[in-house]
């Protein structure tokens, strides 16, 4: 199972994220970490969703390669990335790759995270930031970072069973499997229900 649930900053997505997976988990979840703790707020960051997590999360830190650290979970298994953006920033302008070998390498390493999850019957749950709400940015750095992010959400989206969109804390499921998340109150929406 594979859910990616996705919202503006502050919007309550990594919350919900949280609560499908302890719901897919029970006694023990993963919880990736893609945050560079690196200056005060981001350590201040980590450190508000760390008190929010109980003894049932193992936490795994893995700013450049979440899938070795999803490779190392056993089968089976619920695991939270959290999250996609903050990865793929990492990626594109930190100083590992270059633009171009940066993109290339986060494709691969998500189809791969993908699929590996997809053959071990992990339920996973990714959680991205919605950037593209805001007006198209004009630095060309920034345009490359956003069209980089809605690559990674494209093929996202096409491989998860379920896409949740959060807005002030109201989940909206745009993609569901029938069978998934009974319990998640969401207004289920897709092509079929939104043509005339």
């Amino acid at each position: 199972m594979i859910v990616f649930v996705s919202g503006g900053a502050r919007s309550g997505k990594s919350q919900l994220a949280e609560a499908l997976t302890l719901a897919a988990g029970g006694e023990r979840c993963y919880y990736v970490a893609t945050a560079r703790q690196d200056d005060g707020e981001m350590s201040e960051r980590a450190a508000r969703h760390q008190a929010r997590r109980d003894a049932r999360w193992v936490t795994l830190e893995a700013p450049l390669y979440p899938d070795e650290a999803v490779a190392s979970v056993p089968d089976g298994q619920a695991v939270l990335l959290d999250c996609l953006t903050l990865w793929a920033s990492q990626l594109l302008f930190g100083p590992a790759f270059e633009p171009f070998e940066a993109e290339r390498e986060g494709l691969r390493c998500l189809k791969k995270l993908l699929g590996d999850a997809r053959t071990r019957g992990l339920h996973l749950v990714i959680v991205s930031n919605d950037l593209n709400e805001a007006p198209l940015p004009s630095d060309p750095g920034v345009w490359r970072f956003v069209t980089f992010l809605q690559r990674l959400h494209r093929l996202l989206a096409q491989q998860a069973d379920s896409v949740i969109e959060v807005i002030a804390g109201c989940a909206i499921e745009w993609k569901a499997d029938p069978d998934v998340h009974p319990h998640l109150d969401t207004t289920s929406r897709n092509s079929e229900e939104s043509s005339p």
